[in-house]
């Protein structure tokens, strides 16, 4: 049995918001983010087309939007949104703090 343990908080952030737990955990296809956004942060637009990688995007609190291939879709504390891996997305978190799940795999 291989178990790897790391609290998110130890793993330095990215654009000052996200925690790539990946590498951390020794993951070989899961990857794994904390993005916790201050008022009015956002992310950068992106794909993951070559990848192959599909994503799921948990909002755990806050409000933010989407952006999914040029459509906004509006996310609430609880909501879940999963983005095909050729889908383009950015996140554009509101006027709160937020906190963000992402998983993506093959």
């Amino acid at each position: 049995m291989s178990v790897d343990k790391v609290n998110y908080h130890d793993v330095e952030p990215v654009g000052d918001a996200m925690h790539f737990l990946r590498e951390p955990l020794g993951c070989e296809q899961l990857g794994l983010t904390v993005v916790e956004c201050e008022p009015g942060w956002t992310g950068k637009e992106h794909d993951h087309g070559e990848q192959g990688e599909e994503e799921v995007y948990l909002l755990l609190d806050g409000n933010a939007t989407i952006v999914a291939d040029g459509e906004e879709i509006a996310l609430e504390s609880g909501d879940a949104l999963r983005l095909s891996p050729d889908t383009t997305r950015q996140i554009q978190n509101g006027d709160t703090e937020s906190t963000f799940v992402l998983a993506g795999a093959p």
